[in-house]
This record gives structure tokens, sequence and C-alpha cells, in this order.
């Protein structure tokens, strides 16, 4: 894939160059179709994965520590992060997501070598698309890999979800990380999400399709009022 070719030359001016090899791993953001809110109040959602998404190219190191960087967000530069302090940090900004995916494995059982990572992300910045979710699952799916875990996808979807709410702050629903880490080509899913049973609906679109509008007004659930949004409808 083209876009793979130019991540990987990306990869190199950023990291230098290294005898490891460097590995590609993707993750889609979703849309939702019906049942906006439902999921955090337990009831039933109908989202469907897109093919844009999240790209991660990763390098294992023998360094203790971890480098970050996003090709969406050059002016951050690299975040060095060590696997001794895998705190939050506010400045950190977009990098927040996969540390708590990375604290997360690393609490479980200690991780063995270091990273350089870089993430390119298709989706547009803060349009709704799950765009958080989509990092946190390709993060999840790419450690998951590299140092052989076992874990399956619904535990990873899980512990996605748990990042968010513990480690960023957002209380969201289990929406958004379900239907990216298990969603499939033409279809939607019909995801009880009190229960997490669901099903597979056919979504073959021939000459429809689903139009999805930009209107460049950030939706960053971090900053915005969901939390409280959230907290009334539990009251």
């Amino acid at each position: 894939m083209a876009v793979s070719f130019g991540l990987t030359e990306t990869f190199k001016n950023v990291f230098g160059g290294g005898k490891e090899r460097v590995r590609i791993f993707f993750a889609p953001g979703r849309v939702n179709l019906i049942g906006e809110h439902t999921d955090y109040n337990g009831g039933h959602v109908l989202p469907c994965a897109l093919a844009i998404g999240t790209y991660a190219l990763v390098r294992q190191t023998d360094e203790p520590f971890v480098r970050f960087y996003s090709q969406n967000f050059p002016e951050t530069g690299v975040i060095t992060v060590s696997y001794g302090d895998l705190s939050y940090r506010r400045e950190h900004g977009w990098a927040n997501y996969p540390k708590g995916i990375l604290a997360a494995f690393q609490a479980l059982r200690p991780l063995e070598t270091g990273l350089d990572i870089l993430y390119y992300g298709t989706i547009p910045n803060g349009a709704g698309l799950s765009s958080s979710a989509s990092i946190e699952l390709v993060t999840a799916v790419m450690l998951n890999e590299l140092f052989r875990r076992g874990l399956d996808q619904l535990e990873l979807v899980k512990m996605s979800q748990n990042v968010e709410n513990k480690y960023v702050g957002v209380n969201c629903g289990i929406m958004d990380q379900f239907a990216v880490g298990m969603g499939k080509q033409d279809c939607a899913i019909l995801l009880n999400c009190q229960t997490l049973e669901h099903r597979y609906l056919p979504l073959v679109l021939d000459d429809c399709a689903i139009v999805i509008a930009n209107t460049n007004k950030k939706r960053g659930l971090a900053d915005s009022a969901y939390n409280e949004r959230r907290a009334t409808c539990e009251a």
C-alpha cells in the first residue's frame, strides 16, 4: 500500500535506521447508525466499522523506554516515556491514549523490550468517529501480538474502554471500542451494551453510501460535558 510505504519512510526519518524490522498494524474508526447515548445506559446500538482508521508502525528496541510520534500532530515531536512512569500527563495530549494501554499491559506483566511507534490516523481529528478508540485498539492489538500475551479481542476491547474511563477520564460506554475491535467488513453490529450480546447484520451498500459530514466542529469527549451527561442519566 502506498500509505504504508510513505509511513515507513517517515518512520526512518523520525526514529532512524535499525536492524529490527518495522511492523504495521491498523484499527478502523466507527460510525453509529442508531442509538445515541444509549450505550452507557445499557441499551442497544447499531455501529459499523469504517475503512478509515489508525495505522501504527512499530519497532522493538533494546532501550528501557517507548518513543511515540504522530504524523497527525508533528508539532508535539517525539514523546518519550519510561516504563517506570506511565502516569497520565496532560501535556502529552494524544499520546495519553496509547500510554494508557501501555500501562494496562505493563500492570498485567512487564513488557520485555522498548518500542518506537509511529501513528497516522486517516480519521479527521475530533470528527466523532472514534479516533481515540481506534488508537487504543491498534495499540492493544499491537502489544498483544508483539509480546504474545494471548488476550482475546473482547478482552482488548474491555481493556481499551477501561483505559478511556479510568486513565484518560472519559466515562464512555462500550460501543466505540466494541465497534472498532469487533467490526467486520460489510456488516453492522447490533449490540446490547448491557450484556454485550451481539449479532452481525449484513450492510452491503452496493450503489448506496453512508454519507458522513465533517463540520470541522471538534468533538473531544475529554474536554466536553460528556461525563456530566452520563452522570445525569445515572442519577
